[in-house]
């Protein structure tokens, strides 16, 4: 039977694009098949096998490779970037074709919402996210709307690459109504929950997945006179949260939250909000995170227990908490990165401008501060008191590593430094103050041991004078949780849990996971093909179910978001190899990220190549593809 028709007189292919031989995995978690894959118009037209080849205008051979759905990343903080770049390319390249956006309360559906010298967007990404704020300026510009209707309707009209769905944010909710200064110094009237309650519905109806909130301990504002207030939504009580959320268990919408870390049982109370036996109706929960830390490491337990009872018969709820695919490696330029937010001396630093060296320099060289620090930097790590006995146990009441072991220097001020621990340095400087001359290997070294304190006495004064003496100009990174990746699979595969803590496009210097999902398809892949059957349903049809989102399938006539991988490279590809920090144009600042060419083969978007062969086509960026999702 003859499959072309005329049109104007030219024969026109059945299929835009026929995929031959892969092996594809559909992300039902069934088996993976040898088929072929057929788009038509942006579409998937036909799977079968031995589909003919004459039929379409473009045959893509995928012998060797694996065929699955776009990969979902269900936790970015790509708001700004998205209009800036609205491609996507650092997203597409690792085979993401579809992002959510507004998490952690902030994003920018509600515009600007600048007033005055006020500049909510640069004040509450700044330090929660860590981008600089020139880098926010320029995202800021971008924004045209004012409204959460025209912010997913903008989307139409820009040549988005990854479809894009969001979260109402609480903080700029907050901010909305009762302005910054207000949302931050006192309780909402019961007028001003009523209109939050309002435009929280209202943003439902137009699509929206749900609201988010933040509960760390270390998301602060950055902006004068508000530097040691927490970003709004940690405001919020208990009375707010239990009204917002009875709009979201109407819409059957995701509440997106961050752990109430200092007070345990006020987390307990509000992650409450979940259960259907309790609040009439079971509320969906994305929670942070699934991780194990370094610190803390029988910590996930406790919240997978938790997840488990509140997803029980006697709760019914039903919450997970997002787990990381790779080890959560975290680099810092001196001491300014998301982990020195925890302690009040460092978080008192980093609220400096990022161009003020010499404020910085003020604080280390004040004896006050200087006490403080050292208290800071000691706690729970020496000593006979409670804390220490605590943080014996794995249950320390800082997060934040300070164990010279642990902090490799990745960008140091002396190049033999480079991959070493900081514990090895400061050896080796010990021995050179002690009259071991041959320690230094180098000029470059002698003249930086040279420099320090006489002795250097501990690991607090070791790290004041490399901040005194260097400010930001030295790197190290830690890996906080998912050491070595030991429990990573398990946690990515557990029923309570969900892949994607990403983090995408946040903490631009500080870490990049955007090949997360990468990683936990490699991780699937050293356990068996029925495991990577797994681990695809739960980086696409579910997260798709779970957020309500038409995304994530390969069922006839579903839009063509596809993503065709090189299983052989992808066996012998690391992330921690393959992370560089470079300068990126769109930023004009230097941003952490990674590279996994030769691991994605093709990236389909609406049925266009997007990325193929190690390079992106012109269809990225030039045309829209992408769209906004619309939940439900």
């Amino acid at each position: 039977m003859k499959r072309h028709r005329e049109v104007n007189g030219m024969s026109e292919s059945t299929w835009d694009t026929l995929i031959r031989n892969a092996l594809v995995i559909d992300g039902s978690g069934t088996a993976p098949t040898h088929q072929d894959i057929a788009i038509k118009n942006g579409r998937i037209a036909a799977r079968g096998t031995g589909l003919p080849a004459s039929e379409a205008t473009d045959v893509v051979d995928g012998e060797g490779r694996w065929v699955m759905p776009g990969l979902l990343d269900i936790h970015t903080h790509l708001d700004l970037e998205v209009d800036l770049e609205p491609g996507l390319p650092e997203v597409v390249r690792h085979g993401t074709t579809s992002v959510l956006v507004g998490n952690c309360s902030l994003g920018t559906c509600f515009g600007r919402q600048q007033s005055g010298d006020q500049n909510p967007i640069v004040d509450c990404f700044t330090r929660v996210e860590n981008i600089p704020k020139s880098v926010l300026r320029k995202c800021v510009e971008t924004v045209k709307w004012d409204n959460t209707g025209d912010y997913l309707d903008h989307f139409d009209d820009v040549p988005l690459g990854p479809n894009v769905g969001a979260f109402i944010p609480h903080s700029m909710l907050r901010i909305e109504v009762m302005g910054l200064k207000d949302s931050i110094s006192r309780d909402p009237t019961d007028s001003e929950l009523a209109q939050m309650e309002a435009l929280l519905e209202e943003g439902m109806n137009q699509g929206y997945v749900g609201m988010s909130t933040d509960g760390l301990p270390f998301h602060y504002l950055a902006n004068e006179p508000n530097t040691d207030k927490r970003i709004p939504t940690q405001f919020a009580k208990f009375g707010e949260m239990k009204r917002l959320m009875k709009v979201l268990r109407k819409y059957d919408r995701v509440w997106q939250t961050t752990p109430i870390i200092e007070k345990r049982s006020k987390a307990l109370l509000f992650f409450l909000l979940t259960s259907g036996r309790l609040f009439g109706k079971t509320l969906k929960t994305s929670a942070l995170s699934a991780i194990e830390f370094v610190l803390t490491p029988d910590a996930h337990k406790g919240l997978l227990g938790f997840a488990a009872l509140m997803n029980s018969r006697l709760f019914k709820g039903n919450i997970h908490f997002q787990a990381l695919g790779t080890n959560f490696r975290v680099w810092s330029d001196g001491i300014v990165s998301p982990l020195y937010e925890e302690l009040d001396s460092t978080c008192e630093l980093i609220s400096k401008e990022y161009d003020d060296v010499e404020g910085r320099k003020a604080l280390l060289n004040d004896p006050e501060f200087i006490r403080r620090f050292r208290e800071d930097w000691h706690y729970g790590r020496r000593g006979r008191n409670f804390a220490h006995l605590k943080t014996k146990l794995g249950l320390p009441d800082n997060l934040v590593v300070r164990d010279l072991h642990l902090m490799i220097f990745d960008g140091a001020p002396v190049s033999e430094w480079d991959g070493e621990s900081m514990q090895v340095v400061f050896d080796r400087l010990e021995r050179f103050q002690r009259g071991a001359a041959d320690e230094a290997r180098s000029d470059a070294e002698r003249d930086a041991f040279e420099k320090f304190p006489r002795p250097v006495g501990d690991d607090a004064e070791f790290m004041l004078h490399m901040m005194r003496e260097y400010d930001k100009s030295f790197r190290f990174w830690v890996d906080v949780g998912n050491a070595g990746n030991h429990a990573t699979l398990d946690l990515l595969l557990y029923k309570h849990a969900m892949p994607g803590f990403n983090d995408s496009g946040a903490h631009i210097t500080n870490m990049a996971f955007f090949d997360a999902n990468l990683m936990s398809l490699k991780l699937a892949q050293a356990q068996s093909m029925d495991t990577v059957a797994t681990m695809v349903k739960r980086l696409t049809r579910e997260p798709a179910a779970f957020f309500g989102l038409d995304v994530g399938t390969l069922e006839i006539g579903a839009q063509a978001d596809i993503t065709m991988l090189d299983p052989a490279v992808l066996k012998t590809w690391d992330s921690n190899d393959n992370r560089i920090f470079e300068h990126r144009e769109l930023f004009m600042h230097k941003q952490m990220l990674n590279r996994s060419d030769g691991v994605v083969d093709t990236v389909w978007i609406k049925g266009e190549p997007v990325w193929r062969g190690g390079t992106f086509t012109s269809a990225l960026g030039s045309k829209p593809l992408g769209r906004a999702l619309r939940a439900a």
